[in-house]
């Protein structure tokens, strides 16, 4: 049997019949030539592929869902993050959408996630335009071997079609758009949006069930290492600096964003990176600003004077979270294997708006549990409709949206790393520090690269350090290029009872938030605040 052939079955047998030309795990040229051909985005100066993702412009946690079926029923993590749905409503759309795509050209990409070969899983990616499919070829693990590519047999299969819009009232889904994970079936479902992200952390949705069951830690955080083997790992929700603080050119780029922590060290999920663009800068970032200027990379909704064919990283007229997709090859200092050693350093990021959090402190083992369940940040105003003022965040494992298993399964593991090997914890404020926003200025990046350099040559380690009232936190007396003054936020309070109290009602809401972890979590952990 010819591979056309059994490729052909093999997409028949998930019902997908009477389609037009299938275009097979294609290079980078050809899916620039069909997106282009295809009108789907403009080629702009030095090569970047610019594209629009419509309505939506992020990703959509609210339109998730899970379906309940028996192979994951009793394993996932029921409630607001992971929302069921039916079986039966699941194969209707499922249906529609395999009617919705006959004698329509698709594109598939055979890939992996995860670069250590003892656990990365074969998935395939099915979508029905070219962007989408160069996408998913930038952000995944290629498949180099010709004979490899032609016997890979996917245990997880993404349908992407972002032009299908569900029915509310007759699918059982929030609006038009939905991802639908079945772990039954082995299949995801996308459809009503275009954001490249959705098939990006749906693939982490699945390494974040599967893993765990093999004792593996799936981790939300960018993951660096220097010339003397001593990888690091930043842990950070969207805005706190994950990517930008592991770019350094002076140590090795793991990956920006999705890692696993097994017995042997650590892998990166990706074979490429998913930044944040907005205002970016040759200055503050040069390694991810000359990615925006490459072959290969794609822009989403990022601005483009349409008679230059130049991008304007600054244009935030479409959206805030503009976005660029580009595979890790790109970044010079790029660890092209994806695996290291364990980490000898964990930080944790935050951006306090309330300028209570000290830019930097160390963490007994306990703290860092409790710090990584609660996943705090905050939000500021400007950035969310409807958001006045800063208000306190908090997503479970820095990544709530993608647990697809019960917190403690993931904490758990995190305290046996720690634990094995010894890793040294740091909380890292990457917002205010004294006053809250809009009463003082954000901390400097340079002044987060200082601190971060000092953790990991291992500057810190003989200081003399001081507790810190609220948290318990200890925070170091001095630090290499940083003045003293700033390291404790309370000396840099104009206001000394207004930063009393904001602290005050922060570790209160701490404590509100915890409640829900402490079924199953060490009385050392629990008594942290």
């Amino acid at each position: 049997m010819t591979i056309e052939k059994r490729r052909e079955q093999e997409l028949a047998k998930m019902g997908m019949t009477n389609l037009g030309r299938v275009y097979w795990t294609q290079p980078t040229p050809v899916l620039y030539e069909e997106s282009i051909r295809r009108r789907e985005g403009v080629v702009v100066h030095l090569g970047p592929l610019v594209v629009r993702t419509g309505h939506h412009r992020g990703r959509l946690p609210h339109d998730k869902f899970f379906v309940r079926e028996p192979e994951s029923e009793s394993k996932l993590w029921w409630g607001k993050v992971n929302r069921e749905i039916s079986q039966e409503k699941f194969n209707m759309l499922y249906h529609r959408m395999l009617a919705y795509v006959q004698g329509k050209d698709i594109f598939v990409q055979d890939c992996y996630a995860g670069a250590d070969p003892r656990y990365r899983v074969p998935i395939r990616v099915i979508t029905e335009t070219a962007w989408h499919s160069l996408f998913s070829r930038n952000m995944f693990v290629q498949i180099k071997d010709k004979n490899e590519l032609e016997n890979h047999a996917p245990r997880f299969t993404i349908l992407n079609v972002p032009h299908f819009q569900a029915m509310p009232e007759f699918d059982g889904t929030r609006s038009e758009a939905f991802i639908i994970v079945n772990i039954g079936k082995k299949l995801v479902l996308i459809g009503g949006t275009s954001y490249g992200g959705e098939i990006k952390k749906s693939v982490f949705t699945i390494m974040n069930y599967l893993l765990p069951q093999e004792s593996v830690l799936p981790m939300h955080c960018s993951a660096n290492v220097g010339k003397n083997d001593d990888p690091a790992v930043f842990f950070g929700l969207s805005g706190t600096g994950k990517t930008s603080l592991s770019a350094d050119p002076e140590r090795k780029l793991v990956g920006d964003d999705e890692h696993g922590w097994s017995d042997e060290g650590l892998f990166n999920f990706e074979g490429g990176c998913y930044a944040k663009v907005i205002r970016l800068s040759a200055q503050a970032e040069p390694e991810i600003f000359e990615c925006t200027r490459k072959f290969g990379t794609i822009l989403e909704n990022v601005g483009v004077n349409p008679v230059t064919r130049r991008v304007d990283l600054d244009d935030d007229s479409l959206t805030e979270n503009t976005r660029a997709a580009y595979p890790i090859s790109h970044i010079p200092s790029a660890l092209r294997s994806g695996l290291c050693g364990h980490p000898k350093n964990i930080i944790m990021l935050t951006c306090d708006a309330f300028g209570v959090m000290p830019p930097i402190s160390r963490l007994t083992p306990e703290q860092a549990e409790y710090h990584f369940l609660t996943g705090y940040t905050a939000k500021v105003a400007g950035t969310e409709a409807g958001v006045t003022e800063p208000s306190a965040t908090f997503s479970t494992c820095f990544g709530a949206p993608f647990m697809a298993l019960p917190p403690q399964s993931y904490a758990n593991l995190l305290r046996k790393r720690i634990k094995d090997h010894k890793a040294a914890c740091w909380l890292l404020n990457t917002g205010w520090m004294g006053e809250p926003a809009g009463k003082s200025e954000r901390i400097s990046i340079k002044y987060s690269r200082a601190m971060v350099r000092a953790v990991l040559s291992g500057a810190l380690n003989s200081v003399e350090y001081i507790k810190e009232p609220f948290f318990g936190l200890e925070i170091p007396t001095s630090c290499p290029e940083v003045p003293a003054e700033i390291l404790n936020p309370i000396n840099a309070a104009k206001d000394r009872a207004g930063y009393e109290a904001r602290a005050k009602k922060l570790v209160a809401d701490f404590k509100e938030n915890f409640v829900q972890y402490e079924e199953g979590v060490p009385d050392e952990v629990k008594g942290v605040l």
